[in-house]
């Protein structure tokens, strides 16, 4: 796995080496600049689906999140009452994340982390209650997508709740096939996925819900871009 990473270029998280990490830890240094999902706000998917039910967390439930960033998704499930472990390879990320844990009164355990070497918790032996990832599975490279069912059959517990949003094709993101990005060195910016192409790799998953996310205005209290799906599938 970590020779078929450094295949890629340092935008494809080359965990090996660490140059991923400078590459994410560059991108948001600039704090002002025009990035939708700097803004401080929940997935909109996040928010109705805790408030319908579906989440299905109990009180004080564990939650792993998979590239937390500047922590947007981390501190409001914190504020929500639950127990976050918050991973990114960006330092940068997870200073901002901090600061805005610190603002909001809550604690999140931000931890910077190749999620693929990062050891989970005691916790993990009974697993998390939730598994987020709002952004990570889209950059990482074909091979991979077998180290992260991995990584939630280690973390999510049976009855927990997957939650992901990701690029969707037709939306943003490369559309190329497996082939061609091997060929070509690169992730393209980030991986597009059809419906069918997520339902084939988390189908061992039960899925609750899979559309597209409502686009949300700049100043709402939630994110959310129609380039992005939303999934929801419970363990």
């Amino acid at each position: 796995m970590t020779l078929l990473d450094a295949l890629f270029d340092e935008r494809a998280h080359r965990w090996s080496d660490g140059a991923g990490a400078a590459w994410w830890d560059s991108f948001y240094t600039d704090r002002g600049r025009d990035v939708p999902f700097f803004r401080c706000a929940p997935d909109e998917s996040l928010v109705e689906w805790h408030r319908d039910g579906r989440l299905d967390l109990p009180p004080g439930a564990r939650v792993l999140e998979l590239g937390c960033g500047p922590g947007r998704n981390a501190v409001w499930l914190a504020e929500h009452g639950c127990r976050v472990d918050a991973l990114d390879l960006s330092a940068e990320a997870l200073a901002w994340g901090r600061e805005r844990a610190d603002t909001a009164g809550v604690d999140v355990t931000f931890v910077q982390a190749d999620i693929f070497g990062w050891p989970p918790p005691d916790v993990a032996t009974d697993g998390y209650d939730l598994v987020l990832d709002s952004g990570c599975f889209h950059h990482l490279p074909p091979h991979r997508r077998i180290s992260y069912r991995a990584l939630l059959e280690r973390t999510l517990r049976p009855g927990g709740t997957f939650v992901l949003a990701c690029f969707a094709a037709g939306g943003m993101g490369t559309e190329q096939s497996d082939l061609a990005l091997y060929r070509d060195g690169n992730l393209g910016g980030g991986l597009a996925y059809s419906a069918d192409e997520l339902r084939r790799t988390f189908g061992w998953l039960t899925e609750l819900e899979l559309r597209r996310m409502h686009p949300q205005p700049a100043d709402s209290d939630t994110f959310g871009e129609d380039f992005l799906w939303a999934g929801l599938f419970r363990r």
